[in-house]
């Protein structure tokens, strides 16, 4: 064979030897990669082991629902409005909502690899050289277009944007429960307030039938049928009666507060409540199983099993070698005014291939760890679902009991206010003494307080029922 043809012939060999040789490095790369198994997808079985029972155990017969939410519970125009004001201006909510804005802009951001990237750049640059006593200057000046572009051959990419997309929902689901949660708490507050404001109401009216009492024991000390201790006592419930009133207003004014503060107004004093609206709605509780389904908690809960699966495949396929497309192009010159001269176009285009070979195990570490905090989610979501059927286990036992609680001291207190009536009699007729009265009285009012708390404890249960069970609004 010839020199010339021996020439003609060695370049083509090489450029043959060198594609053999990226490819059997690329099939060495991908055959260790296979080595490493994928763990399978945890939000496939997020569900099993959980021991949903067909109804819920402390659940009674069935009753009116309310379909439309928390909002239709009570015809409460007043409540109603702190309501809607704690929706449009609660802080709370208001960063919720920045987060799902986030989150959207979060997303959009990993879409942003499936796309060439397109960059411009200008250069100039001047140079001088020094040779035999003379120096010689010289200018560069370059302009052009770089593009740059991950072909996404594994899956990588879109496993990312999978994942920011499960991130997204997931915000969504925590917006939807916080919306839910600070409704419930408006509500819950304004029924601790119209509570309270009751409650003060008996505080003052304690007072005045203290202080009716206490005349009427010192009418008759200054008479003469009755004696100084009986005086001393009937002071002493006065006294109490007006520490009680003063208790009672700081706990009104503090409910009050505590509704402005939901509603993100200035923490005054200022809101008012009015009285118990109708409690004629009720809560069907359903089945147990739909509950998985409205929680929006447990929506959110399950969607980051999601994005932890996703992200676990963007750990595995991270292992495997990464191709890139890069290209550019522009205007060299020595001269700034040639830069738009066609003459002195200049462009490059390459295809790369990348993988690490030895590592210390920090991929395959990396894989490892997003296998464990996918674990973590299932874990979190599992303990969310108990905790929701735990909730509304407590709100449907509650329901039952606060009903018969309610029931057996409206009872006491109508027997306890009929005590007092004759006994009042039988005290100005010199029947009784006076701690026989004192005590009725205080019976009395201990139990239409006890009354109060257990009518306020059934609203605020009533609530807690419709969240529990994921309503809605």
């Amino acid at each position: 064979m010839s020199a010339e043809c021996h020439n003609s012939i060695k370049p083509h060999f090489s450029v043959v030897a060198m594609r053999a040789a990226v490819i059997a490095v690329a099939g060495a790369l991908l055959l260790c990669a296979a080595c490493v198994i994928k763990p399978g997808a945890l939000s496939a079985r997020a569900n099993k082991g959980l021991k949903i029972p067909k109804r819920y155990d402390a659940s009674q017969a069935p009753v009116l629902e309310v379909k439309s939410g928390l909002l239709a519970l009570f015809p409460d125009a007043r409540m109603k409005l702190y309501v809607d004001r704690a929706l449009k201006y609660n802080p709370d909510l208001k960063a919720s909502a920045a987060r799902l804005e986030e989150a959207g802009f979060n997303m959009r951001k990993t879409h942003a690899p499936l796309i060439p990237s397109l960059g411009v750049g200008a250069e100039a640059a001047r140079s001088q050289s020094l040779f035999n006593g003379g120096s010689s200057r010289a200018s560069r000046y370059a302009a052009g277009l770089d593009a740059q572009w991950e072909i996404d051959v594994w899956g990588r990419v879109r496993a990312g944007v999978s994942a920011a997309a499960s991130d997204r929902d997931a915000v969504f689901a925590d917006h939807a429960a916080a919306s839910e949660s600070i409704a419930a708490q408006t509500m819950q507050a304004y029924f601790d307030l119209v509570a309270a404001e009751k409650l003060l109401d008996l505080s003052q009216r304690r007072l005045s039938s203290f202080l009716k009492s206490y005349q009427l024991v010192k009418n008759r000390f200054e008479t003469g049928t009755g004696d100084l201790g009986d005086l001393d006592l009937a002071q002493t419930d006065v006294q109490n009666a007006q520490a009680q009133l003063a208790n009672r207003k700081n706990s009104r004014d503090q409910a009050a507060r505590q509704l402005a503060a939901l509603t993100g107004s200035y923490p005054d004093a200022k809101a008012s409540a009015g009285s118990w609206p109708s409690l004629r709605n009720g809560v069907q509780a359903g089945i147990p199983s739909v509950l998985l389904m409205k929680r929006p908690d447990i929506d959110a809960a399950y969607q980051r099993i999601r994005a932890a699966d996703s992200r676990v495949t963007v750990a595995h396929r991270d292992l495997y070698p990464q191709f890139s497309l890069t290209a550019s192009g522009g205007n060299q010159s020595s001269a700034l005014k040639n830069l738009a001269d066609a003459n002195f176009n200049v462009w490059a285009i390459a295809g790369s291939l990348s993988a690490p070979i030895i590592d210390g195990g920090q991929r395959k570490a990396e894989l490892g760890a997003a296998n464990a905090r996918a674990k973590q989610a299932l874990a979190n979501y599992r303990s969310i679902v108990l905790n929701a059927f735990r909730e509304v286990e407590n709100a449907l036992g509650s329901e039952l009991y606060l009903l018969r609680e309610e029931g057996s001291t409206r009872k006491a207190l109508t027997a306890a206010r009929s005590a007092e009536a004759r006994i009042l009699r039988s005290y100005e007729t010199g029947l009784v003494e006076i701690l026989t009265l004192l005590d009725t009285q205080r019976r009395s009012f201990t139990t239409e307080e006890a009354l109060i708390n257990t009518r306020a404890l059934r609203y605020k249960n009533r609530v807690a029922l419709a969240l529990a069970l994921g309503k809605g609004l």
